[in-house]
């Protein structure tokens, strides 16, 4: 029995933020380090029970899966994975600051 790959892609919002960040930045190593830790294994972030996903991802996005990643204290990394026989996907759909991710997620911040 193969194993199945394991690729890593975002979403069109998600690779335009990524692109314009520098590569000394901060976010941008973090987000690279996870990305690996995905190829190894896709479900290395918090999985989002369903109750809690954002209708405009559920619209958008089609999702039947949902996960966080923490990138350190100040953002989080919201991702799906889809795949078939062959193939697992993680695709990350946001990079979000904390309080975004809060505000989106319908959490109260302090």
């Amino acid at each position: 029995m193969s194993r199945k790959k394991i690729g890593v892609s975002g979403t069109k919002e998600f690779v335009r933020v990524y692109k314009k960040l520098n590569p000394n930045d901060k976010l941008k190593q973090q987000i690279d380090e996870t990305m690996n830790l995905m190829k190894s294994n896709p479900t290395v972030g918090d999985k989002i029970e369903k109750h809690l996903w954002p209708k405009q991802y559920i619209d958008k996005y089609a999702i039947n899966n949902l996960f966080r990643y923490e990138l350190g204290l100040r953002y989080r990394m919201t991702y799906t994975i889809i795949g078939d026989s062959k193939e697992i996907v993680c695709l990350i759909i946001d990079v979000l600051s904390h309080k975004e991710y809060d505000n989106l997620f319908g959490y109260k911040t302090s």
